[in-house]
Order: structure tokens, then sequence, then C-alpha cells
């Protein structure tokens, strides 16, 4: 009896990050034809809580691109990787409690947000200038001042 509760419970999962990616898929799939750039894979990825390095995630595109790559990735080969990335919960995302205290390194005056120039300053002098889009993904972020990044 457990068993089939377990098994239901497995399936109830699958069928749900099926329906996730799915949908995150689709919002890149602008020909309705089941295909996305290879370039918005690790957006699509993100989107559904996965936090890969930059090696984890062209590992994951290998293992979902066509033996001659097109440039495009297919929902077909890229459901089920996706769903078993789910599944085993990896490229989990860095706690938050984790995140808060590092920007509270960074921020020795208790303000509760960093300023672009030290965001900049920061990312550059340790080499993760890429992994924040400084250019497009600091506007967006930009809460609660204008020229700064709340992290509270």
């Amino acid at each position: 009896m457990a068993e089939d509760k377990d098994w239901e419970s497995a399936e109830t999962a699958v069928t749900e990050f099926h329906k996730r990616i799915k949908e995150a898929f689709e919002v890149f799939d602008h020909e309705s034809n089941n295909t996305v750039d290879v370039r918005e894979i690790g957006t699509i990825i993100r989107s559904l809580g996965c936090c890969p390095s930059e090696g984890e995630l062209h590992d994951l595109i290998a293992d979902v691109e066509e033996e001659e790559p097109t440039g495009y990735i297919r929902l077909e080969k890229f459901l089920p990787v996706m769903t078993e990335v789910l599944l085993e919960r990896r490229y989990r995302p860095i706690p938050e409690d984790i995140l808060l205290r590092a920007f509270e390194v960074l921020d020795p005056a208790k303000r509760g947000f960093l300023t672009k120039e030290e965001l900049v300053k920061y990312m550059t002098e340790e080499g993760v200038l890429s992994a924040f889009n400084i250019n497009g993904g600091y506007e967006k972020a930009c809460l609660p001042f204008p020229g700064s990044e709340s992290y509270i």
C-alpha cells in the first residue's frame, strides 16, 4: 500500500515537472515548433530553479543537442533530461541565508544595499562579471534606489 502511494507521488511529481518544463520551454519557442535557440537553454534551466555552473550548463547542452548541432534544442530531447535534473534536485541554488551573509560582508555599513559601482567593483575584482550582465541585468534588478542594489 505504501509503495502504491510512493509510485503515485513520483508520478505526480513527474507530471508536474513536465508541465513546468514545457511552459518554460514554450516561452522561448518563438516558431511554435518545439525548438528553442541553444543560447536560451541556460535561461530556461534557471527559470526552473536550477543554477548550474557554466561547465555544468555546457555538459547539459551537450546531452540534449543533436549529433550534428543545429543551434536549436528540441523539446523531445530536453524534456527527459531536464525532468531527471529536477527529480534529482541537481544544480540547487545557494541557500538564501548564505547569499545574504555574503552581501552583508560586502556592505560593512549595513545599509541593506550595494551601489552599482560597488557591485561592479566586487564582481570585476573577483572575475565573475560574466555571471551578471551589468548593462542589462542590473537595471532590471535595481531596487529600491536608482544606482543601488538591494539585497534584503
